[in-house]
């Protein structure tokens, strides 16, 4: 009689198993209808949950080289993170060419600074905004501020304290708010959150791109809510040669239309106005108050007018993603 439990267990069991591996096969199944084009060089099982969100985009530079965004846009991508500028004194060379090309093609496109430890804040803030086109249209989304480490680069892989990068990081915040009356995105990777962002409550009413490419976000950060999740750079997409980063938007189509038009706050998952018919909600997290958006503080640079300076060989490249370090992300 025992043995006749523990095998009527056994088979509860594996039809629980079989049951759930149902359930993922057709998570899996709804992706590749929403997104048949897409696909990973080197897939990880450990990401295979962000394949379950609804809307997908890119974040892409110079490094892609030519793009053919009909072929993108084709294959389902929904916005399209571009390199700008990084330090105080680069622009990425392609960078003209592929917001115009995006956006020819109807894709959402936020232009993203690559933050360099070596130069002023308000430098790097200025330098940045000189590039960042004049539009506030539906398909320009708010600014991106990368923050990482750059162990890399040949001439600046210093670290500065974490009380240094904060404050770096709320100037450059500030500033970029007051340029373009949106509330900049925070890209950041698993050591810099870890180092610099964790344990600080400063940065709760900003929306939060991250990065792991091997686990979910859960996984790898204590207590960070997200709105973007770049879960490869690996990624194929069709009108790209080679690998491209692949990112996942962690709400619905409704809310991401909505913020993209200046409607909806998905930092405080919540309407930025009132009136209209009442968006959707996921959960709300905990976030502190937002600053207000204060007076424009220097000029964007007229459309046709980009003055990319030249590739320089420490421009910010992050290595490709090898199995040792991608495990850890």
């Amino acid at each position: 009689m025992v043995a006749g439990r523990r095998g009527g267990r056994g088979w509860i069991g594996a039809l629980a198993g079989i049951a759930a591996l149902a359930l993922g096969g057709c998570a899996v199944e709804e992706f590749n209808a929403r997104y048949p084009l897409k696909s990973d060089a080197k897939p990880h099982p450990g990401v295979e949950s962000a394949k379950r969100y609804p809307v997908h985009g890119i974040d892409i530079s110079r490094w892609q080289g030519e793009i053919d965004w009909q072929q993108v846009k084709a294959a389902g991508t929904r916005f399209a993170f571009i390199k700008a500028t990084e330090g105080g004194d680069h622009a990425d060379p392609a960078f003209q060419r592929n917001w115009q090309g995006a956006r020819a093609a109807g894709i959402p496109t936020g232009a993203y600074h690559f933050v360099y430890w070596c130069r002023p804040a308000h430098e790097q803030a200025q330098w940045f905004v000189q590039h960042i086109p004049a539009s506030n249209d539906s398909l320009t989304l708010p600014p991106i501020l990368d923050v990482e480490w750059n162990g890399h680069s040949r001439t600046c892989p210093m670290k500065v304290s974490r009380e240094t990068a904060i404050e770096k990081m709320r100037v450059m915040l500030r500033e970029l708010e007051a340029h373009t009356g949106r509330r900049p995105i925070i890209y950041t990777d698993i050591p810099f959150h870890r180092d610099v962002i964790e344990g600080t409550t400063e940065f709760e009413g900003y929306p939060f791109w991250i990065r792991s490419t091997a686990a979910k976000p859960e996984e790898r950060y204590a207590n960070r809510r997200w709105e973007f999740w770049q879960f490869t750079t690996t990624g194929r997409v069709p009108g790209i040669r080679g690998n491209v980063d692949r990112n996942a938007f962690y709400g619905t189509e409704q809310e991401f239309a909505a913020w993209a038009s200046g409607r909806y706050d998905i930092a405080m998952r919540q309407p930025i106005t009132g009136g209209g018919t009442l968006i959707a909600r996921t959960p709300a997290p905990a976030a502190g108050p937002g600053s207000p958006v204060l007076a424009l503080q220097a000029p964007p640079v007229p459309a046709g007018q980009f003055q990319p300076a030249a590739p320089r060989d420490d421009e910010a490249r992050r290595p490709e993603p090898i199995e040792e370090a991608r495990a850890a992300e």
